[in-house]
This record gives C-alpha cells, sequence and structure tokens, in this order.
C-alpha cells in the first residue's frame, strides 16, 4: 500500500499525524508493504523570518491575538504532541519559510531516505528548536541521516528540486488540499 501525505515541517499537526500514523501502520499485518510519500505543502509561502521572530511574536501578528493567547493555543498542542511520545518546545520554536527544506526532502529522497529525514526536520524543528530554514541546519540534519554534506550543501545552494517543491503545491491544489 502507497500512502502520499502532504505536509510542511512547519506544522506541529503533521508531526503529530505522522506518530498517529505510525501507531496505526504497527497494528497492521502487512506494515511491512506500506510505502509512505512526502509531499511537498507549505502553509506560509511567503512568509520570510527576516527579523528573527518567535513563534509567539509570529502568532500574535499573524492571527491578531496577544503573546499570551499564542503561548496558551500552542500550550495545547504540546499536549496533544505529549500524548504520541513528543516533546515539543515552543519556547525555542522559530517560524521560517520551508521551501528549502521541501527541496532537502526531496533530496533525501532521491538516496531512498525521505521518511527518515521528514522525521529528522520534524525532530530538529519542534523538540530541539532549530531554525530548518537555514542552510547550515539543513546540512547538519542531512548528515545525521546520512547525505553526503558536499552534495547537499550543492544542492541547497542552487535551484534543484524547486520545480519538485512547486509540482507538490500545485498537484495539491489541484485535487482540493487547502490545509495540512
Amino acid at each position: 500500500m502507497k500512502i502520499e501525505i502532504w505536509s510542511d515541517v512547519m506544522c506541529p499537526f503533521c508531526y503529530i499525524g505522522k506518530r498517529h500514523l505510525e501507531q496505526a501502520i504497527e497494528t497492521l499485518p502487512f506494515k511491512n508493504e506500506v510505502e509512505i510519500e512526502w509531499k511537498s505543502y507549505q502553509l506560509n509561502p511567503e512568509y520570510h523570518n527576516t527579523d528573527n521572530e518567535d513563534l509567539y511574536a509570529y502568532l500574535s501578528r499573524s492571527k491578531g491575538m496577544s503573546v499570551a493567547q499564542a503561548k496558551q493555543m500552542t500550550g495545547s498542542v504540546v499536549e496533544m504532541a505529549k500524548n504520541v511520545g513528543l516533546s515539543f518546545d515552543f519556547d525555542r520554536n522559530i517560524p521560517g519559510n520551508s521551501f528549502d527544506a521541501h527541496r532537502f526532502l526531496h533530496f533525501a529522497k532521491t538516496k531512498g531516505l525521505q521518511n527518515e529525514a521528514e522525521e529528522a526536520l520534524f525532530h530538529a524543528h519542534f523538540i530541539e528548536g532549530k531554525d530548518t530554514a537555514k542552510l547550515d541546519v539543513l546540512v547538519a540534519v542531512g548528515e545525521k541521516v546520512g547525505l553526503d554534506k558536499d552534495e547537499l550543501t550543492a544542492v541547497l545552494q542552487s535551484d534543484e528540486f524547486a520545480e519538485h517543491v512547486r509540482y507538490d503545491v500545485y498537484e495539491s491544489q489541484q485535487i482540493g488540499i487547502r490545509g495540512v
């Protein structure tokens, strides 16, 4: 069975959903026959964190709420994450543009490491508080999953896989996906 998942590495619900899916797959008698393909989706493609804005300031500004309300809202997400064994740290979370992270994932796919790379990006972003929009962070994450540092750096310093990301987003729009 093949499962296609449109996801954004900046989306905490995508990471939580990934855990729920993994738990469900483990119960299947054919769990070793399940193939997951990650597809690119950007929740906020126009956003670029040029001011090193933290998550609470971003949510306050973009959602029209106070910082206190943003902290309360993320607190409930932290509880949801705990229920699937994840320890989110929104105090260190840095929002950013996920386009290069998606190019990273497409590159990892060519090496048979897409699922490992997806997990590593989610972990870096939500648990370690890393800025996964930055080249050095993406390269470090790539090395952890077994990608060649020089090859990955060359990919990320080019436009390679940009069309793959754009096509995934286009495909999501064609089938009616409006959020992840």
